[in-house]
C-alpha cells in the first residue's frame, strides 16, 4: 500500500510539472470554481428568505419575495456563466496537456534504441500514446476540477450549516463518514483492475495490428480461425476484467447516494422537530439556546445537507477515474522515461576514408544466449565486403552493430581508427547509406520519400537519383508523377518500393554503404541494372552487402562467412572456393538446389 501511494504521489508530481506552464488556466479554473460554489450556495439562502417572507395567507411581504426571487435568478445566471468558463479553462488545459504528453512520448520513441522497439509490441506502444494519454486527462484533470469544486462545496456548506444550526450540522458531520466508508470499501481494489484492463487493451491492439499487417499470410495459410479465436480470447479477458472494473466502480455512486439519502431524511425529520419546538421564538435545550428554526431555514438546511453530501458522490466517482488515470499515467511515463541513445561524442570525422576494424567483439541479445563471441574483422577503405551464411548466423546482427542500433557488450568497432562510441551518433550514422530488405515509405509524395534525409535536394537531383536507380520510368507513369502521394490507393509493387529506397540512398551519396538483401524483391532483369548502378555508387566507398544469393557477390573484395555468430572463413570468392570449406559447400548447395528445382 505504501509503495502504491508513493507511486501515485510521484505520478501526480510529474503531471503537475506538465500543468505548471499553464498556470493561467489553473488560476482561472480556481476563480470560476469559487464563484460557482459561492453563488450555488447563495441560492438556497435567497429562496429560504422568500419562504419566510410568506408566513401565511395575507401576511406575504411581496417586496422581499420579489427581491429574493430576482437575486436568486441572478445567482443562477452567475452559476451558469462561471461553470461554462470553468469548463473552458479545464478543457483547454486538458487539450494542451494531451498535446505535450503525446509530443514527449513520440519524441522519446524516436530517441530510444532499437532494442526497445524490438522488445515491445507496436500496438501496445500505440495504445499508450493514443488511448492512455486521453485517460490521464479525462481522469486526473477533469477529476481534479470536480474534486476541488466538491471540497469547496463541502467546506462552505459546513460553515453555513453550523451558523444556522450547529446541532443538526454536527449530526450531518457525524453521519457523513458512513458514506466515505462505503466508497472506500468498494473502490479499494479498482486500481489493480484498471491496470489489468489497460494492459489487456494494449495486447488486443497489438494482436489486431499484427493480423492486419500480415493479413495476406494469415489468409494464405488458412489461419483466419486461429486469429479469430486468439482475438476472441483476448477480447473475452478484456470483457471480464473491464466488466469487473466497471461493476466495482459503478457500485460506488448508488451506494453512497443511498447512505446520503438516509442522512438527508434524518436531517429533515430532526429539522421538523426543531421547527415545531421553536414555535417562532428561540429554542431552549437545557442550557443551550438556539435561534428560531423556521420553515425557510429548514428548507435551506435540507438543501445544504443535500449539497454537502452530493460532492461525496462525485468524489467517489473521481476516485475511480483517478485509479484508472494512475494506471495509464504509469504506462505513458514508462515510454517517456525509457533511456534514449547516447548521442554525444567528442571525436569527429571531417573526411571519412572508410577503414573499419572490429576488435574482440562480444554481443548477445539476451544474457542467456550468446551470439557473437570474439569477432575480429579488418576492412580496408573502399572495399566491397559481402557477409554470407545460414539464417541466424549473425549477419544482420553485425549490421546492427555497425550502425550502432545495438552496442557491443565487449570489444570495440573503429572507423578510421576512432571508436564509433566516441563519435556523435547523428554524425556517425550520416556516414552510412542503408537499403534494407523491408522498404519503408511514408504516406507522402514520391519526391518526398526519395529526398527523405536530404530535404534540401532539388527536384532535378531527385529525378537524377531516380534515373540512377531505374525507377524514373514507373514514377512518371503514376497519376501525378513525382507528386503522387503514396497512400493505399496507389498500387506500386514491393520491388518498385525497394527501388525508391535505393534512389533515396543514391541521392544522399554517403561515404559508406550497407545493403541488406537490397535486391531481394526485384526481378532478375531489374536486378542486373541495379547491380550496375550499385557498382557505380560503390566505387571508392566501403560497402557491406548481406546476401543470400551468392551469385550477386562474386566480385566482392572480401567475403565474410559467418556461422553461429563468428566469422569462420574470409577471403575472395576464388580463394574460398579453393579452400573447399564451409563457403564452398554453401555455394554448391545453392546452385545444386537451383538445378534440382528445375
Amino acid at each position: 500500500m505504501k509503495e502504491k501511494k508513493k507511486l501515485q504521489a510521484g505520478l501526480v508530481k510529474r503531471l503537475m510539472a506538465y500543468v505548471r506552464p499553464y498556470r493561467a488556466y489553473v488560476a482561472g479554473a480556481v476563480i470560476f470554481s469559487i464563484l460557482y460554489v459561492v453563488f450555488t450556495l447563495a441560492g438556497p439562502v435567497l429562496y429560504g428568505e422568500a419562504i419566510d417572507a410568506m408566513p401565511g395567507i395575507g401576511q406575504v411581504d411581496f417586496s422581499t419575495v420579489f427581491v429574493m426571487v430576482g437575486a436568486f435568478a441572478g445567482s443562477v445566471l452567475v452559476c451558469f456563466a462561471s461553470q461554462k468558463l470553468l469548463n473552458n479553462c479545464v478543457n483547454s488545459l486538458c487539450y494542451k496537456l494531451v498535446r505535450d504528453l503525446r509530443r514527449d512520448a513520440f519524441e522519446q520513441l524516436t530517441a530510444v534504441p532499437a532494442k526497445y522497439i524490438d522488445s515491445h509490441a507496436q500496438g501496445d506502444v500505440m495504445t499508450r500514446i493514443v488511448n492512455d494519454v486521453d485517460v490521464i486527462t479525462d481522469g486526473l484533470l477533469q477529476g481534479a476540477a470536480q474534486l476541488f469544486t466538491g471540497v469547496m462545496t463541502i467546506l462552505a456548506t459546513l460553515v453555513v450549516m453550523f451558523v444556522v444550526n450547529y446541532i443538526i450540522a454536527l449530526v450531518v458531520v457525524v453521519l457523513t463518514p458512513l458514506s466515505l466508508f462505503v466508497a472506500a470499501v468498494i473502490t479499494k481494489r479498482t486500481f489493480k483492475l484498471f491496470q489489468k484492463q489497460v494492459r489487456v487493451q494494449g495486447e488486443l491492439v497489438a494482436h489486431a495490428k499484427e493480423m492486419l499487417g500480415g493479413q495476406k499470410t494469415v489468409i494464405l495459410f488458412n489461419e483466419e480461425e486461429y486469429s479469430e479465436k486468439k482475438f476472441e480470447g483476448i477480447n473475452a479477458r478484456l470483457n471480464e476484467i473491464g466488466w469487473r472494473a466497471q461493476y466495482a466502480s459503478a457500485l460506488t455512486n448508488p451506494s453512497t447516494r443511498f447512505v446520503n439519502a438516509i442522512i438527508t431524511a434524518f436531517v429533515g425529520v430532526l429539522g421538523c422537530v426543531f421547527c415545531i419546538l421553536s414555535e417562532g421564538g428561540t429554542l431552549a435545550l437545557g442550557a443551550v439556546s438556539l435561534s428560531a428554526f423556521s420553515v425557510g431555514k429548514l428548507s435551506v438546511f435540507l438543501n445544504y445537507a443535500n449539497q454537502y453530501t452530493k460532492p461525496f458522490n462525485e468524489i467517489s466517482n473521481v476516485v475511480t477515474q483517478l485509479q484508472n488515470s494512475f494506471a495509464s499515467a504509469a504506462r505513458v511515463f514508462e515510454v517517456i522515461d525509457e533511456p534514449g541513445e547516447r548521442l554525444e561524442g567528442e571525436r569527429h570525422i571531417a573526411v571519412c576514408r572508410g577503414d573499419i576494424e572490429i576488435e574482440h567483439a562480444f554481443f548477445s541479445y539476451s544474457p542467456e544466449k550468446s551470439l557473437i563471441e570474439d569477432l575480429n574483422v579488418s576492412v580496408r577503405a573502399g572495399s566491397k565486403i559481402a557477409i554470407v551464411g545460414p539464417t541466424g548466423c549473425g549477419k544482420t546482427t553485425l549490421i546492427n552493430l555497425l550502425m550502432r542500433f545495438y552496442d557491443l557488450d565487449r570489444g570495440r568497432i573503429t572507423v578510421d581508427g576512432i571508436d564509433i562510441r566516441d563519435i556523435p551518433l547523428d554524425e556517425y550514422r550520416k556516414l552510412f547509406g542503408m537499403v534494407l530488405q523491408e522498404s519503408f515509405l511514408s504516406g507522402e509524395t514520391v519526391a518526398y520519400n526519395i529526398a527523405y534525409g536530404a530535404e534540401e535536394a532539388t527536384r532535378a537531383q531527385i529525378e537524377e537519383a531516380a534515373k540512377a536507380a531505374y525507377c524514373d520510368f514507373f514514377i512518371r507513369n503514376l497519376e501525378h508523377g513525382y507528386d503522387t502521394v503514396l497512400t493505399g490507393n496507389v498500387n506500386i509493387s514491393q520491388g518498385e518500393r525497394q527501388l525508391l529506397c535505393i534512389a533515396r540512398v543514391m541521392l544522399v551519396d554517403p561515404p559508406m554503404l550497407i545493403l541488406d538483401e537490397a535486391t531481394s524483391n526485384i526481378d532478375t532483369m531489374t536486378e542486373m541494372r541495379i547491380q550496375k548502378a550499385f557498382r557505380k555508387i560503390m566505387r571508392g566507398r566501403t560497402s557491406f552487402i548481406v546476401a543470400h544469393r551468392l551469385s550477386t557477390i562474386l566480385d566482392a573484395d572480401l567475403i565474410l562467412v559467418m556461422n553461429n555468430g563468428s566469422v569462420i572463413e574470409q577471403g575472395t570468392h576464388a580463394a574460398l572456393m579453393e579452400k573447399r570449406g564451409f563457403y564452398y559447400n554453401l555455394y554448391n548447395s545453392q546452385f545444386a538446389g537451383a538445378e534440382s528445382a528445375k
